[in-house]
């Protein structure tokens, strides 16, 4: 079975604004290559036209490191959850997922290949409560934000996790892999 693996930044206090954390080569690196070991992508709406919008046509202000990113996730397959968008709306390399979600999910991991991965906050805290999920990867960064959003607000049960992985940045951000007890 193709594992679902899910990645977030988030601060100290738990904020997981993008906003909130000042990017840096090391981190676009290190998601470039999580990005590249998935055979696909699941983002909802919020996060497919956020990364459309920052990473379809990368801006000549962008530092030079962020175009092996761009590239990146300019050519992985995208499957895109949304009840407003249309098929005419998903077309940067992306498909918009119709039915049931979790039978989509379940159908996709079930098929041959290599693994999938999502991000955001919404997105994945549905395919938490279906125990969809098979990795949670979480990068601290030491930074206190003040604000919100947080992970998992509103998630029906807790989840236990195993520690998997564990390593750290230059900037002193910490990099932590888990596994659901499953």
């Amino acid at each position: 079975m193709r594992p679902l693996k899910y990645s977030i930044n988030i601060t100290l206090d738990g904020c997981a604004d993008h906003n909130a954390i000042v990017p840096y080569e090391e981190l676009h690196r290190h998601s470039m290559n999580v990005i590249a070991e998935a055979d696909a992508l699941i983002f909802g709406r919020v996060i497919y036209r956020m990364m459309e919008g920052a990473w379809r046509n990368p801006s000549p202000q962008m530092p030079d490191w962020t175009l092996p990113f761009a590239k990146t996730i300019s050519a992985a397959k995208k499957y895109v959850v949304s009840g407003t968008l249309t098929d005419k709306d998903v077309d940067w390399n992306a498909e918009l997922v119709h039915g049931d979600l979790e039978t989509f999910v379940r159908k996709l991991k079930q098929q041959p290949g290599g693994s999938l991965y999502t991000g955001g906050l919404t997105l994945p805290r549905a395919l938490a409560a279906m125990d969809l999920i098979d990795d949670y990867e979480f990068t601290v960064h030491p930074r206190i934000a003040g604000h919100g959003p947080t992970l998992f607000a509103g998630l029906p049960a807790g989840l236990d996790l195993e520690l998997v992985e564990r390593f750290e940045f230059a900037t002193g951000a910490v990099v932590l892999r888990y596994k659901p007890r499953r």
